[in-house]
């Protein structure tokens, strides 16, 4: 019993060391001009904002690609949220500036000094994300079972209904003229074979 509460006061002790320390690079950041400095105490304030959505991340499934959720560096450390939104520092080094990523620009999509504040908007984010995700693999199944449905329809039950093609007024007309030129030539059979018919009868 006496060992297990040693072990939880060892993580809280560990816990608080951990944002004494992120404390104290920000502190000394806004005492310095030091670019690397300023970076630091960016990337400490990130990480506050990580801890604060440590249980959204928490309830994502297991192997969950679509968000990133981790602190990336260089010149101006991010939290990475998915592909296109990411949080960021703004210049007064205190405000909590929430983007996303567009072909047309950034867009901001929130602001504060509360890292308590921009975690509820990127957990609302998150969550309008998870809905719009869902929608797309719904309407995909559907399209999935409706080719699925129209491909046994037409092959296993009956066959498609085929639409009589239209004849063209230029097809028409040659067809006219062919019929023509056939009872022209019957005809002018049926008048030689009279003619003869009857010459034969004179002659006789």
């Amino acid at each position: 019993m006496g060992e297990g509460k040693d072990n939880i006061a060892s993580l809280m002790g560990t816990k608080r060391l951990a944002d004494a320390v992120r404390q104290a690079k920000i502190a000394a950041a806004q005492r310095s001009d030091v670019v690397v400095d300023i970076r630091e105490a960016d990337r400490a304030r990130l990480e506050i904002l990580a801890e604060e959505l440590q249980p959204v991340i928490d309830e994502l499934e297991p192997g969950d690609d679509f968000f990133d959720f981790t602190v990336a560096g260089g010149s101006h450390p991010r939290l990475w949220i998915d592909g296109t939104a990411n949080v960021m520092m703004a210049r007064d080094r205190r405000t909590y500036r929430f983007v996303r990523e567009t072909r047309l620009g950034r867009l901001t999509l929130a602001e504060s000094t509360e890292p308590r504040a921009i975690a509820d908007h990127v957990t609302d984010y998150v969550a309008s994300r998870i809905v719009e995700r869902e929608k797309a693999f719904a309407a995909d199944d559907m399209l999935g079972d409706g080719k699925a449905k129209n491909g046994k329809a037409t092959t296993d039950e009956t066959e498609p209904l085929k639409v009589p093609q239209r004849r063209s007024k230029t097809g028409e007309f040659l067809i006219a003229l062919t019929w023509l030129m056939i009872g022209a030539v019957i005809g002018a059979g049926l008048l030689l074979a009279i003619a003869s018919y009857r010459g034969m009868t004179i002659v006789g």
